[in-house]
């Protein structure tokens, strides 16, 4: 599969969530994507590892991290 056409191509999910952090903030990123890890007591070593688990969440931080880099 080609790679040149994906900009997320590389970057790891820590590096996406952390990027979403610095420009939105937790609670909008919340907002934006209603889920407790990042509502309650939120964390990066928490949320990796919920979004590493599930991936309808995943995807939605993929989806945002693919809109704020464009």
């Amino acid at each position: 599969m080609n790679q040149i056409n994906n900009s997320q191509h590389g970057i790891t999910l820590e590096k996406m969530l952390t990027d979403l952090v610095e420009h939105f903030g937790w609670p909008e990123l919340a907002r934006r994507i209603p889920i407790q890890c990042f509502e309650k007591d939120p964390s990066i070593k928490s949320s990796l590892k919920f979004l590493r688990r599930t991936a309808w969440a995943r995807s939605k931080v993929e989806e945002l991290d693919a809109r704020m880099r464009r």
